[in-house]
């Protein structure tokens, strides 16, 4: 069956959440939006390209800070509301300059910053 972009359950603004996982190590890095153009990009170029609500643009991850996300797997949850990207991801995911954006733990009802910034 071919896959149609246009076939996933974007909410109100056109977007679906896409969650960005190591394809080596299954670790979560990151998650943005996408919305149909920007799958049919990805799955064009193999390169992560997110929706940005913040600059109303496509935004190819890497493209200016070089920590690019090659997509190895792309996988639609069961209720076609949600996307995991397996990628090989150079650098850091985080804009944080983190290797993931979930580093903040929290429990017992205090926070605690598990990862540092990544030194190039």
């Amino acid at each position: 069956m071919r896959f149609d972009p246009a076939s996933l359950r974007y909410n109100e603004a056109g977007l679906i959440p896409a969650i960005a996982q190591d394809s080596g190590s299954g670790e979560v890095l990151m998650m943005a939006w996408m919305n149909a153009e920007s799958v049919a990009r990805t799955l064009a170029t193999g390169r992560v390209t997110y929706w940005s609500r913040s600059r109303q643009a496509f935004w190819v991850k890497g493209e200016t800070s070089g920590h690019v996300q090659e997509l190895v797997e792309f996988r639609v949850d069961c209720d076609r509301d949600c996307l995991l990207l397996k990628i090989v991801q150079t650098g850091p995911a985080c804009h944080t300059n983190r290797r993931s954006c979930f580093y903040t733990l929290v429990a017992e009802g205090e926070e605690t910053i598990t990862l540092m910034p990544m030194t190039e």
